[in-house]
């Protein structure tokens, strides 16, 4: 070991307290965090009967550690679906809630550079030229009834050294803060993504119906021209005639309505993706989606999938930080300060050295009484991590919950699609038949009418279960975290 002789600048007791604060400032009261407990079923209830895929080769329960920032990936990417691709690829870019989040996590960011600053010393530094007179009246001062100028320029630097953890707790506690703000950002992209797709389904089972109304439409206008060259002939009465009008104009009816919904939806659309209504358009576009089959893991995975977990799980750990920074306030605070400057009566031997001041010494400062006020700072503080602990678990619960809505959803849903199928199946052949006996002059037009609504309803029907099958397995994919592998692949940019 080297021994280097002490500066005689430098006082001992001076060199003392600086390395005692030194070694005290590792010293902190943070208590140890642990993530909190949630209990995870074995398997997802649902995925039994939907033929959903989970996962065989890894266990029921991992100890899952949240992925605060990490991205969903491109999701959407399985419905195979390229204008959705598009669509989705400018939600990062245009949508102004994601700005906001972003804005969001700079700022909290911010924070965690703020508070690392206080494990550095403060310097500041001032020029300053003023007079002042002390009044005649006043005994015992020299400078009585005498107008004085004073010139001084002069530098300090304060240092609290960390003694008991307080800046470092804060800073852990911006940091878990900032870790928050960033899973709350892929909560909200993947919350608007999921809409966007939402939105975009729904219109394309627009776009289905709307060809099958307008098909409907064309077939009803020929047939009632049919009819009214017969009611000419006289082969059919004026009744034959006014029930195809009827078919016809309410079938128009039903077309036009389904207008207005889709532009609300195209609408909608253009202000998640960050474009005025008034200049966005999408094409119609009546080919049916088919669902994919989603393999959906286990479910511990959905504590690193979930960002509104990951979320709530940094708050927690904000919290903690929180009970540590409360405990700090119980200890006394070692405060280090240094000064210099000039300081002169007239400005040309400002600059001299007899002008010099300084000052140097350390000030150690405790609260000795304050009517409990640290101790209800405490209080609150533990009691602000119990219901951070409460919001997490709470989101888990939430978590499963929409997994499992969303599961049954899509195992009801396939049945009633097979039983729709069935009747719209049925419903065609009965409109042929019908349709073939009337030719033949056997039943009136009003059976024909009455099978021709049956199969345009129980079509419309087929439609629209397709139509929520996309919605559910859209909003399973949101409440699986927004991936279905392991992890998600092809990551959106980071910000």
């Amino acid at each position: 070991m080297i021994n280097l002789p002490l500066p005689r600048s430098l006082p001992r007791r001076a060199l003392a307290a600086t390395l005692i604060g030194a070694l005290l400032s590792a010293c902190s009261t943070l208590p140890a965090y642990q993530r909190p407990s949630a209990d995870i079923p074995a398997q997802y209830a649902g995925a039994v009967h939907t033929g959903a895929v989970q996962a065989s080769d890894t266990p029921g329960w991992a100890q899952a550690a949240p992925a605060d920032s990490t991205p969903r990936g491109p999701w959407w990417t399985i419905f195979n679906d390229p204008v959705l691709n598009e669509l989705e690829a400018r939600i990062d870019v245009s949508n102004q809630t994601v700005r906001k989040a972003v804005a969001q996590v700079q700022q909290a960011r911010s924070m965690v550079d703020y508070q690392r600053a206080g494990f550095f010393p403060t310097i500041t530094a001032g020029v300053a030229q003023d007079r002042y007179r002390t009044s005649q009246n006043v005994e015992g001062k020299s400078l009585a009834g005498k107008t004085v100028p004073d010139y001084s320029a002069g530098v300090s630097a304060s240092w609290e050294p960390d003694l008991f953890g307080r800046v470092r707790d804060s800073v852990t506690g911006a940091q878990a803060d900032a870790q928050a703000s960033e899973a709350d950002l892929e909560g909200v992209r993947l919350s608007m993504s999921a809409d966007l797709a939402a939105d975009y389904f729904s219109l394309r089972s627009l776009d289905t119906q709307k060809k099958l109304l307008d098909d409907s439409v064309n077939a009803y206008a020929a047939a009632l021209k049919l009819l009214q060259q017969q009611l000419s002939n006289g082969a059919i009465d004026a009744s034959a005639v006014a029930q195809a009008t009827t078919q016809l104009e309410a079938t128009r009816t039903q077309d036009t309505d389904i207008d207005v919904t889709r532009a609300q939806l195209q609408h909608a659309i253009a202000t998640l993706i960050g474009e005025p209504a008034s200049t966005f358009t999408l094409p119609p576009n009546g080919t049916a989606v088919t669902p994919p089959a989603i393999p959906i893991g286990v479910p511990s995975q959905l504590l690193e999938r979930r960002p509104d977990i990951a979320a709530a799980e940094r708050r927690v750990a904000s919290a903690n930080a929180q009970i540590g920074v409360a405990h700090a306030a119980f200890f006394p605070d070692l405060v280090l300060s240094a000064s210099a400057g000039l300081e002169s009566t007239f400005f040309a031997p400002w600059l001299s050295a007899p002008s010099l001041f300084w000052s140097l010494g350390p000030q150690l400062a405790g609260t000795l009484f304050d009517g409990g006020k640290r101790k209800a700072t405490l209080h609150g503080a533990t009691a602000q991590y119990d219901g951070a602990v409460a919001d997490y678990r709470q989101s888990v619960l939430v978590a499963f919950q929409q997994v499992e809505d969303n599961l049954s959803a899509l195992h009801s849903l396939a049945d009633e699609a097979a039983s729709q199928q069935r009747a719209t199946t049925a419903a065609d052949l009965s409109l042929r038949l019908t349709t073939n006996r009337f030719n033949a002059g056997a039943v009136s037009y009003l059976d024909v009418v009455t099978a021709q609504t049956i199969a345009l309803t129980n079509q419309r029907i087929a439609d629209q279960i397709a139509a929520r099958q996309l919605e559910s397995s859209v909003l399973l994919l949101k409440a699986l975290g927004g991936t279905w592998g392991a992890e998600g692949e092809g990551a959106a940019g980071a910000i």
